[in-house]
């Protein structure tokens, strides 16, 4: 990734609240200046009307709105099979997808009719998943699908794999059915791509957990809602990704095309298409992660698969089952990237390549076609070769020894960890949280608003305006300032982690090649799994969902500041070690400063992802918006106040997300 670096300010473009200097050469005032007198401005404020209008709502308490929103609720749900929206849209949709999972799921995991057994047993699944992944790629990716899909039945966890890729492989049909058609037309019109990017930036803000809830309103828990919230998820990377590649092909070779007589359709089809290949592949991947990961969480609202696995784990503080299914995610996760990532680079790598055997690919693919085929049938004819033989020993001894070192920790790093969590608590979490839930309303949105214009210029003032004006009618203020309080801290947190990590692994090539695969494991892994030692080690305070949160978005901050560090030029760092500057003088005077786009990106893109970890907060004692959510989707009474505390959650994710984008915007300027 490129870092563009601002050296001079283009004409007319001034800094919001910071004026000309007068004639008479009067300084300047200066953006930290202004953030400062703001910061004392409210601490002044706080002081004088502490406890005052601060819009407290108690657990069981409801506002009139969400007493509407439960009605309404009530309402749907007496006319569900009456009502002709949900009887011919709705429903249809719903019994549409339903059965798409459940044909995938009898195919490959399920007991099919009379059979015991599904259509394809383990041999065959095993089987396709080696020649498919020979056929788009080559032999070492199909040696490596071979050997994860057979670690999943070593595991004790072959049904379960198989359900979740049939939930993952069913939602990515559905999103790419309509991704790639929209990213093409957004890559073909400027038109229609601004009117996509605010739809796709909404998608791609809200929290995953945030649209589970009124997505059962109307297509009820079960596979359906699971695989539409999945597609809600997973498609935007896809249309992304193939709107810019379309963008990007170039003009020269698509007017050459329409020179010869080409039609608009043979442009697309002949062009366009053919040289976006490989980027659209790579927008394909991203959706396959992305769907992977949120299959897990729809766990929540009855989705089958490893989600289910690791979810009741968490409720009993298993951190051997949920390492164990955690582990199978991400070996899935694994599978499927090298493979779609081998799948866009085939060509390129055929042409490159001088191999004597590439003459004799389409005969051995033939022959891999006919032995895979013969592994179908014996799969499908014989127990043996449809039930995975063995009883999971390797699972056993995995969760085995997960529980060991857990229980390790507990043993000998209590005392640590208990100081840590309550340094952090004490010394930066509840001063912090006190100054946002105690001070009057409209002083934290005055700040807020003065911030936001101050990083963000006048746009961003006023997105934020109108996000504090609708947070405070959703009725969950109070507990949206203790949430804000908890994602600023995290956030914190990680763009610490973010520099420390980031500037190391951009200086050390060899440094990067050893972390990167940890941070990938991390943002694979659901969160779900390693809340459960965060669990044994911290116990179920904010603290827990804080780390939590921290291990999920370090990972995002880390990668782009180090790409942002790689991307100094290495004439300007020579230039600055030939003057005397020693490595800290290197990295804080020049690589640092140069890097503050990719700074403010990684601010951007760590606090979004930690905002997204707030319901998960909220199963394990942090409270505020997270457990409004996880109230509302088991306690029919508070279904209302939850939607609200999920649109509370999309609305922080709004705001800061304009805020730091407008700052990013105006640092590359």
């Amino acid at each position: 990734m490129s870092v563009a670096v601002e050296k001079s300010r283009k004409p007319g473009e001034a800094e919001a609240l910071e004026p000309a200097a007068p004639a008479g050469g009067a300084r300047k005032v200066s953006r930290p200046m202004v953030i400062g007198a703001v910061l004392v401005a409210w601490l002044v404020l706080f002081a004088l009307l502490r406890g005052k209008q601060t819009l407290p709502l108690a657990a069981a308490d409801l506002t009139d709105l969400h007493r509407w929103i439960n009605d309404f609720n009530d309402s749907i749900g007496a006319h569900r099979n009456s009502n002709p929206l949900f009887l011919y849209f709705f429903n249809e949709i719903r019994l549409v997808i339903d059965n798409l999972v459940t044909f995938v799921q009898h195919l490959i995991s399920q007991p099919s009719g009379t059979r015991p057994v599904p259509q394809v047993g383990w041999l065959g699944v095993v089987g396709i998943a080696g020649y498919v992944s020979w056929a788009v790629g080559n032999w070492r990716v199909a040696l490596l699908a071979v050997a994860g899909f057979t670690f999943f039945g070593l595991q004790g966890l072959w049904q379960e794999s198989m359900d979740t890729l049939a939930l993952t492989l069913s939602a990515v049909f559905v999103a790419l059915l309509f991704a790639i058609p929209l990213g093409v037309w957004a890559g073909l019109s400027d038109r229609f791509n601004r009117i996509m990017t605010p739809f796709l930036d909404f998608m791609q803000t809200m929290p995953t957990f945030v649209y589970l809830a009124p997505l059962t309103l109307f297509f009820l828990i079960g596979g359906a809602s699971a695989t539409i919230a999945t597609v809600i998820y997973a498609a935007p990377p896809t249309i992304r990704i193939t709107a810019h590649a379309i963008r990007n092909v170039s003009r020269t070779t698509v007017e050459a095309a329409e020179s010869l007589g080409a039609t608009r359709r043979q442009s697309l089809f002949k062009v366009l298409l053919p040289m976006s290949r490989r980027t659209v592949v790579m927008g394909v991947n991203q959706t396959i992660m992305a769907a992977l990961a949120m299959v897990t969480v729809a766990a929540l609202i009855n989705a089958p698969g490893l989600g289910v696995n690791v979810l009741q784990a968490l409720q009993s503080l298993d951190v051997g089952t949920a390492f164990n299914a955690g582990l199978a995610i991400v070996v899935m996760a694994i599978v499927l990237d090298r493979v779609t990532t081998a799948a866009g680079a085939r060509e390129e790598n055929a042409r490159r390549s001088m191999n004597r055997f590439v003459k004799w690919r389409r005969p051995l693919l033939g022959a891999g076609a006919v032995v895979t085929a013969v592994l179908i049938h014996l799969s499908h004819t014989y127990v043996w070769a449809a039930d995975f033989p063995g009883n999971g020993t390797i699972g056993h001894h995995i969760a085995s020894a997960a529980d060991t070192a857990t229980d390790w920790a507990q043993d000998n790093l209590s005392g640590v960890t208990n100081a840590f969590r309550d340094a952090v608590t004490n010394g930066l979490l509840n001063p912090f949280q006190t100054l946002l839930t105690d001070s009057p309303w409209w002083l934290v949105g005055a700040v807020l608003v003065a911030l936001g214009v101050v990083f963000g210029g006048w746009r961003a003032g006023v997105t934020t305006a109108v996000c504090v004006g609708l947070l405070v009618g959703t009725g969950v203020w109070s507990d949206g300032m203790t949430t804000l309080a908890s994602t600023l801290v995290a956030t914190v947190l990680v763009m610490v982690l973010g520099v420390v990590f980031g500037v190391w692994m951009g200086r050390s090539t060899l440094v990067d090649r050893l972390i990167r695969p940890t941070l990938d494991a991390a943002q694979v892994m659901p969160p779900f799994v390693y809340l459960v030692p965060f669990l044994a080690l911290f116990g179920a305070t904010r603290f827990t969902a804080i780390v939590a949160a921290v291990v999920y978005g370090a990972p995002v901050a880390m990668k782009i500041i180090a790409d942002g560090i790689r991307a100094v030029p290495e004439t300007t760092v020579e230039a600055a070690a030939s003057a005397g500057c020693n490595t800290w003088q290197i990295i804080t005077k020049v690589q640092l400063p140069m890097s503050r786009g990719a700074l403010t990106l990684a601010t951007n893109q760590g606090l979004i992802y930690v905002l997204s970890m707030v319901v998960v907060g909220g199963l394990v004692g942090a409270g505020a918006l997270g457990y409004d959510v996880v109230a509302g989707f088991s306690q029919g009474e508070l279904y209302g106040k939850g939607l609200a505390a999920g649109c509370a959650i999309v609305l922080l994710g709004v705001m800061f997300d304009r805020i730091t984008q407008a700052a990013a915007r105006r640092v590359g300027a």
